[in-house]
């Protein structure tokens, strides 16, 4: 078992390797825009699995993938003779689905954006179930017959009822 971060080392080399190689010793017509986006290698550093992009249509992707596999021999013992690895890594070469990827996460933000577009139009237009201010407030006439000395001067009144009431309670 290699360790891992010789390992991704290795798989970023290739990446460089297989993408250099393809720029300018393959001269396959079939090969339309590639990318090479990525590379990964097994812990045991016996196979490579190299991820590509083609821009292009439908038939342009497969011509590419046959281009890919008929090349593959070629890129293997360019990337053997470049890395001076004691094994030279088996190569495979994958189709990378980051262009659906991001297609379907454009879907997707697209969607939510016309969806909270919707959500705040219909808070704009929108309107409280109850008053516009539901908090209870005293009469206004109410605060302007009563100052703090009269709130003051009736609170001792009533606390000299409640003292005489319970002293009649306990005299019975």
């Amino acid at each position: 078992m290699a360790d891992h971060t010789r390992a991704r080392k290795l798989a970023d080399r290739i990446r460089e390797i297989v993408a250099e190689t393809l720029e300018r010793r393959v001269k396959d017509p079939r090969l339309g825009f590639v990318t090479v986006t990525d590379a990964r290698i097994t812990g045991d550093l016996r196979d490579a699995t190299v991820f590509y992009t083609v821009y292009g249509t439908d038939e342009e992707r497969t011509a590419t993938a046959a281009a890919l596999e008929s090349v593959k021999g070629l890129v293997r013992s360019e990337v053997g003779r470049r890395t001076g690895v004691r094994f030279t890594p088996t190569l495979e070469f994958v189709a990378d689905a980051i262009p659906e990827n991001a297609a379907n996460i454009d879907d997707l933000l697209r969607a939510a954006r016309e969806s909270d577009e919707q959500v705040a139009r219909a808070a704009a237009e929108a309107q409280y179930a109850g008053d516009p201010d539901p908090y209870k407030k005293p009469a206004e006439d109410d605060d302007e017959d009563l100052d703090e000395d009269d709130l003051a001067d009736e609170d001792l009144a009533e606390g000299d009822d409640l003292a005489e009431d319970g002293d009649d309670a306990h005299r019975d």
